[in-house]
């Protein structure tokens, strides 16, 4: 059996390089398990939840949205960052509402996962959300999204296909489908 403190890293040193709205760049020291020293560049995130809302007869809700760094729409859950002080379950309920204008009786907790583990501390929170009622979108005033309903065996298809390629979007739709296969079926 491989000892596996034997792979920690600790930090020697470290430097904030970039500070936005958003994202915080750090350049880090870090001494290394044989005691050499290497640079580690990483980004500090605040976090954030994934929202799959299911309605009764199993189908979903998406939405489309166009992302920027890519240049394309792409179909995704509804998510957003947690704000300071926020618990991942109002960021769930909030999120939900802004971003497809519905609103849930019940939110359960899947789990949640690290998106990019090599260069990110992000860690997003993956909700189901079940007794779903349509009511209006609260988006941000810079933020541009056309809802999508569709079967929930139909998105895993797409996922298959290809055609759903949003890593967030493909975790979450993997791990509520499970669950949901579990709870409801």
């Amino acid at each position: 059996m491989i000892k596996t403190s034997a792979l920690i890293e600790t930090t020697k040193a470290s430097k904030e390089v970039y500070k936005g709205k958003l994202l915080h760049v750090f350049y880090d020291e870090a001494i290394l398990p044989d005691g050499e020293v290497s640079g580690r560049e990483w980004i500090k995130h605040p976090g954030a939840c994934a929202i799959v809302p299911v309605f009764e007869n199993g189908d979903i809700m998406m939405i489309n949205q166009f992302r920027y760094p890519m240049k394309q729409i792409f179909l995704e859950v509804p998510a957003g960052k947690i704000d300071p002080n926020e618990n991942p379950f109002d960021t769930a309920k909030r999120e939900l509402v802004e971003e497809t204008g519905i609103s849930a009786k019940e939110f359960h907790y899947v789990g949640h996962f690290y998106p990019a583990i090599g260069y990110a501390d992000e860690i997003i929170h993956i909700f189901a959300a079940t007794g779903l009622l349509e009511g209006v979108k609260e988006v941000d005033k810079d933020e541009f999204l056309m809802n999508e309903r569709i079967s929930f065996n139909h998105a895993i298809e797409l996922i298959h296909k290809g055609e759903i390629t949003d890593g967030k979007t493909i975790s979450s739709l993997t791990r509520v489908y499970n669950w949901y296969r579990k709870e409801w079926a």
